[in-house]
């Protein structure tokens, strides 16, 4: 395989302002073109993919996986991407580049046979992009319906997402973002909680929407936990639960009222099976904090995955 260019040189490909994008079919020479290039996608077409950040990571592909239910019940294409970046772009050489391409290309196609092994029946896309992870993947969520990522593992999205990375795409991104964890401790035998946020603030609507569609799709009840601290939060809590079984009456929720905020809840209550949180963009700071630590336990974690919503 040749590189037919690279940043920092004088090649036809070299200059560029956009991700670049690379993609190929066996045997022939990569073909680099600005991401979503002719595409067409609008961040409200019924059409726009799930996007999964893959790095070669376990956390990645588990992500992938997870995803496939999102996409198939949207009936739109599963999008999986590789961010590949090189800090000192002028002095790397045509076999770096080579190299992080052929790492970039087996991390998708890596991902794909995952997906494909399920036997579920979704269409894929695969790209490669080139630039930073935070940049390409916030310009990734204009045009997509959902961004997801895993959570552990050693590549340049699964190391950093506990951090910046993460950080920046909940703040930052167009669209819902999926922060997935495999759980450490599994619970045979059950399904796992949905756990919903209720406060009062503007975009909790979109938080419940998600919850009861997520419930509905992984055929799982909902934890609603009110974490406003008014008087008589419970029965306001009560009343707005009494009206959503109204509207899901396939869904089954059950409220608790908390004075700590979700970080802290979810920590105190490890002992529950929970396998997705639903925040708004407003808690986005405490993703870190539900998702917990990577290797050793630490209190005040709650250890499941997220997703944070506009």
């Amino acid at each position: 395989m040749t590189i037919g260019g690279r940043p920092g040189t004088n090649d036809p490909i070299a200059v560029f302002v956009r991700p670049i994008t690379c993609t190929s079919v066996a045997g022939d020479k990569p073909h680099l073109r600005p991401a979503n290039q002719g595409m067409g996608f609008d961040m409200w077409n019924a059409s726009a993919p799930v996007v999964v950040g893959v790095d070669g990571s376990d956390a990645a592909i588990d992500a992938a996986i997870w995803a496939i239910d999102e996409a198939v019940s949207r009936d739109v294409p599963l999008r999986i991407v590789h961010v590949t970046h090189i800090e000192d772009q002028r002095a790397a050489t045509d076999d770096d580049l080579r190299l992080d391409v052929q790492y970039a290309e087996a991390s998708v196609r890596a991902a794909t046979a995952a997906v494909e092994a399920t036997g579920t029946q979704v269409k894929i896309e695969t790209e490669v992009l080139w630039g930073t992870v935070k940049t390409v993947l916030i310009d990734e969520s204009r045009n997509a319906a959902m961004i997801c990522l895993g959570s552990v593992g050693i590549g340049a999205i699964a190391g950093k997402v506990i951090g910046s990375t993460a950080a920046t795409l909940a703040k930052e991104s167009r669209c819902p973002v999926a922060i997935i964890r495999a759980p450490r401790r599994p619970h045979a035998g059950r399904t796992g909680w949905i756990v919903a946020v209720v406060e009062n603030r503007a975009d909790n609507e979109s938080v419940i929407e998600h919850a009861m569609a997520e419930a509905r799709l992984r055929k799982a009840p909902v934890l609603a936990v009110g974490v406003w601290q008014e008087e008589h939060r419970e029965d306001i809590l009560n009343r707005l639960v009494d009206a959503w079984k109204q509207l899901f009456p396939d869904v089954h929720v059950y409220p608790v009222a908390s004075r700590a905020g979700i970080a802290q809840f979810l920590g105190e209550n490890k002992d529950e099976s929970v396998q997705l949180a639903i925040v708004g963009s407003a808690d986005a700071a405490q993703v870190a904090q539900i998702i917990g630590p990577h290797s050793h336990p630490l209190t005040g974690h709650g250890e499941c995955s997220v997703l944070v919503v506009r």
